[in-house]
């Protein structure tokens, strides 16, 4: 705070300075007065009028002409002039008066409405890098991080910066290890607690059991959150209790375009869900059908874009309904490396 009001005190005196000296400073030293500058260049006029009338230039009558028009403007310019140097040295003091206490005093109004004074004694914070990181400066990141928690382990958002990239790198159960730690330092933490909740359905494959009871802690802290809405959804659908699944999932559509991917993808879930529940109640399992339909094969990548990937790229096969809804029915992810690799879609 001192330092920026000693930054900003010289700024505005040099501003100040610039603006001042040339309403202060005395006028330099003149060869001679205006007036008699004036004088000396009408006589040369007149002159020259008197060399046009011998040379035959101008006539008679159109030298008397211009020599009445010099005369008058002779008249008009110099009678005009006034020695008033001591009104405009007092005028130019005046003004620089003004001008000394309006520019500090603007700059801080304008400040206090438009700046940010809260943020003078705030802490400083580096500009983040825009350099994109690579899988293998990631992963060395993160270890690093995992070794600062290991030193000081009292910080729970640490911990759960910890746990998102283990998830990022797919290492669920040390995942599942920093979140825990995460939700034990801070347990009333709705973030926090969706974030373990879905380490723990990826390591496990499900969201039932604890992934779920922590939903429902997380949403009784934050009952508007999307994704904990999202995935109490799938919770509920899993659990075949398609009722509250639609009740979770239409709290979470009205907070999303429509026509947004996760928008879309809600709308077709409360579809399936309602075509589900009139199978049976909100709590009995439906039976699917024996002919339900399976895809299989195998894939590639193709020769010419093996220069534009990495190993560690995600690869997404997945299988859409021929009609309705463009939401994924099923899915498998893998990575560059894997292929080529053999996959099956079913209900599973």
């Amino acid at each position: 705070m001192t330092l920026f009001g000693v930054l900003a005190a010289v700024l505005i005196a040099t501003a100040l300075v610039f603006v001042l000296w040339p309403l202060l400073r005395k006028p330099a030293a003149r060869p001679a007065s205006m007036r008699g500058t004036n004088l000396a260049i009408y006589r040369d006029q007149f002159a020259e009028l008197e060399r046009d009338l011998e040379l035959g230039t101008l006539d008679h009558a159109q030298y008397e002409a211009a020599r009445a028009e010099l005369q008058r403007r002779m008249l008009d310019d110099v009678g005009d002039q006034r020695d008033g140097a001591g009104n405009v040295a007092r005028g130019s003091r005046v003004t620089a008066l003004l001008i000394a206490l309006a520019l500090p005093v603007t700059a801080g109004v304008l400040y206090a409405m438009l700046g940010q004074p809260e943020g003078i004694g705030a802490a400083k914070r580096s500009v983040p890098d825009s350099t994109p990181v690579s899988a293998e400066d990631f992963a060395a990141m993160t270890e690093k991080l995992a070794e600062r928690m290991r030193n000081d382990p009292g910080d729970p958002i640490g911990w759960l910066m910890l746990g998102r990239a283990y998830k990022a790198l797919e290492r669920y159960p040390e995942a599942v290890d920093a979140l825990a730690e995460a939700d034990r330092r801070r347990p009333a933490d709705a973030e926090i607690m969706i974030e373990y909740a879905e380490a723990l359905a990826q390591m496990n494959g499900t969201l039932a059991g604890q992934p779920r009871r922590l939903l429902e802690r997380a949403l009784t802290i934050a009952p508007n959150d999307a994704k904990a809405l999202t995935m109490a959804g799938g919770a509920a659908f899993e659990a075949h209790e398609y009722r509250k699944a639609i009740a979770y999932w239409e709290k979470v559509s009205i907070q999303v375009p429509k026509d947004s991917e996760l928008g879309q993808a809600l709308a077709a879930g409360i579809e399936r869900a309602r075509t589900l529940e009139a199978g049976g109640t909100a709590d009995t399992p439906v039976e699917h059908s024996a002919a339900q339909g399976a895809i299989s094969g195998r894939v590639s990548l193709a020769a010419e874009f093996k220069d534009n990937v990495a190993p560690n790229d995600t690869v997404f096969i997945f299988a859409r309904a021929a009609q309705g809804a463009r939401m994924p029915l099923a899915i498998v992810r893998m990575q560059v490396k894997d292929l080529p690799a053999m996959f099956a879609l079913d209900d599973s």
